[in-house]
Parts: structure tokens; sequence; C-alpha cells
């Protein structure tokens, strides 16, 4: 029986890539976005679902769509997601409420709607799509971080509620990928900020990295993992920081594991 996947933020980066292995291997890919007719004709191996993570309604009318139309859903993806730029004094509070409505809530909204069907089933996977952000956090990228931070506690505290339930839960947490991330980036106007040359500094760092990172396939590849593997891992870390930024944060003392950071955005 081909199993069903409901990948959210499917249109373009990590999203349309994953979407696009897991149709090459097999699966009955369900991709979200707010504009589907936009990309049928780029992406017929996904059948497209409206969807609009902010609003209840919307998330809950496009999981059951997808549920109904495969009998039912085996996984979910949970990638949607966009990133702001700017100082935690400066950031609006309605720029940082939006940042987690979307980052957060959005995930929430998800798994809330696609859980109770799989629970009953005693079966399902899924994938929370973090950041190692999330651990190390970026200076000037703090709002992001946070997001990303609350989604590895989520998946930390979801997986164990449903142990026993046969649902499994992973966290994915990519380092730098070279996606149309930066493009979509709301950077404000650092030129305006009292920070501003070491949000100049950060901001140069961020962009010349992503360009020279592995692209999105080494994520998918990685979710595609996670959803045949038989034992899952509780989280996968990809990029070229994956062994140095856990090791840091787990061993190193906060304030040196603080001026790596610093070093390494150059603030």
């Amino acid at each position: 029986m081909q199993p069903s996947v409901l990948v959210t933020g499917a249109s373009s980066g990590i999203g349309a890539s994953t979407a696009k292995r897991l149709a090459e291997h097999g699966f009955r890919v369900f991709g979200t976005s707010r504009h589907p007719a936009q990309h049928v004709a780029a992406a017929a191996h996904v059948e497209w679902i409206e969807m609009d993570v902010h609003d209840d309604a919307s998330v809950a009318k496009g999981v059951a769509e997808a549920a109904a139309a495969a009998g039912g859903l085996d996984a979910l993806v949970c990638n949607a997601g966009y990133g702001i730029f700017g100082s935690i004094e400066e950031v609006t509070l309605e720029a940082a409420r939006a940042q987690f409505e979307t980052n957060f809530f959005g995930v929430l909204r998800c798994v809330r709607a696609a859980l109770p069907d799989m629970r009953r089933a005693g079966r399902g996977r899924i994938v929370l799509v973090g950041s190692l952000a999330g651990r190390a956090p970026i200076p000037f990228q703090a709002h992001y971080s946070a997001t990303k931070a609350a989604i590895e506690s989520m998946a930390l505290a979801l997986r164990n509620e449903l142990h026993p339930t046969g649902v499994k839960v992973v966290l994915v947490e990519p380092g730098d990928i070279d996606t149309g991330f930066n493009d979509v980036m709301d950077w404000g106007d650092p030129g305006a900020s009292a920070y501003a040359e070491r949000a100049r500094a950060a901001e140069r760092v961020i962009r010349e990295s992503l360009p020279r990172a592995p692209g999105p396939d080494v994520v998918a590849r990685a979710i595609h993992t996670a959803l045949c593997a038989r034992r899952p891992r509780v989280r996968y870390t990809i990029g070229a920081e994956t062994a140095l930024t856990p090791i840091g944060k787990r061993w190193l003392p906060d304030g040196i594991f603080l001026r790596l950071i610093r070093k390494h955005f150059d603030v």
C-alpha cells in the first residue's frame, strides 16, 4: 500500500526537495501552500492542498482533505517557516509574534490536526523540522532561534507523550543549507539600528555562508530515512555544524560557547 505524507511548506527549499524525494520513493505526497494553483505545473508529483498555517480552520480543513483522499495519513512533515533579522531590542513585538505564529504555532496546529487519527490507528510518523539555531542561537536572529528551540522542546516532549501509542516523532535539525531562505528573510533596516555595525557583520556572515552550504537534498534524505526507519532516531542533525554545535553545547561552559558564536558571526 502506498504510504501517504503531508508536507507543509512544500513549494520551495527543504519542503520542495522533501516532497520530490518522497514521491520518487513511492510516497503519495500532499504538499501545502497558501496558493497551490501556482505550483501544479512545476510539481506534478505533489497533490496540492491549500493551507494557511496561521489559521486553525484552514489547517483542520487541509489535513482532513489529505486524510480523506488517502484514506488516512501515514506521516506528517512540518517544515513551513521563515526568518526575521534584527536585535531583540528593536524587532517589533508584532514581527516577533508573527515569527512564532508561523514557526511554532503553525507546527502546533498541524500536529494537533493530524495526531488524533494517527493515535487511534496506533501508527504514524511526525517529523518536525527544527534548526541547529535552536541550540546555538544566532545573534540578530534571536526570534527565529527561539522558535526552533521551542520546536525542539515540542518534539522531545511529544515523543515521550506518544511513546506507547505507535506514533513516532522525529526532530530534524539542519544547520546552514543552501536554499532561498535568505531571499525571503525580513532583514529590516540594520542601517537605522543602534547595533548597525555588528548587525551588518552578522548579516554578511549569514549571507555568505548559505551559498557555501549543502543543498536541501541532504535534509530531504534525512527526512526520508526518518520516515522509513524501523526505529527512527530521536533527532537527525544535518550540515557542516552537525558535530561541533551539539558537542559545544553539551560540553563547553556557556560563556565559552557564546564566545565561539560571537566569533563565528563576527560580532
